[in-house]
């Protein structure tokens, strides 16, 4: 793979970087994008003109959002977890229940 050396601008700045292919730095221009647009929006509703009070707040939106992704993520991972016990639960009564109808259909031949 090869790395290669690209320009990216987020809030004004520009920033060299490396990358190691297209994939990268496709996803390098949507992270770069991203980080733009959260930048964007903080400084017009702090209507500063700090950028480093911009980033850092930017930052702290971006890290609020990846918590409650992780929170969902979390609680979607504890109702898959429920659903696999009750699925489970219903395999081991369906198992029961089909030895049962053996057991009894030995007895009655």
């Amino acid at each position: 793979m090869i790395n290669k050396i690209i320009e990216i601008e987020i809030y004004g700045q520009k920033y060299r970087i490396k990358v190691k292919g297209e994939e990268d730095e496709k996803y390098i221009s949507h992270l770069t994008s991203y980080v733009d647009q959260k930048m964007r929006e903080v400084a017009v509703k702090s209507k500063s003109v700090d950028s480093v009070k911009i980033a850092v707040l930017a930052a702290l939106n971006i890290a609020d959002e990846c918590f409650l992704w992780q929170k969902r993520l979390d609680q979607l991972n504890e109702v898959i977890g429920h659903m696999e016990n009750e699925i489970e639960s219903l395999e081991d009564y369906s198992f029961k229940d089909e030895n049962t109808y053996k057991n009894k259909d030995k007895a009655t031949k």
